[in-house]
């Protein structure tokens, strides 16, 4: 996992809990996951548009 071992990671998330407080660790981690679905969802083509299709067009 991009090389990072142990003692990393450790950092890392106490960086983390420094930098956010640890009231609002799960705020961040939710925002971060739909970030991450709404991502998924547009490189796949699954985006939001596809429910509502643009109205057809009237011809005079």
């Amino acid at each position: 996992m991009f090389g990072l071992g142990p003692t990393e990671l450790i950092i890392i998330l106490v960086l983390v809990m420094l930098v956010f407080g640890v009231g609002k660790l799960p705020e961040v981690g939710s925002g971060l996951g739909k970030g991450i679905h709404e991502f998924k969802e547009s490189i796949s083509g699954r985006g939001g548009d596809d429910d509502n299709p643009p109205p057809p067009e009237l011809k005079a």
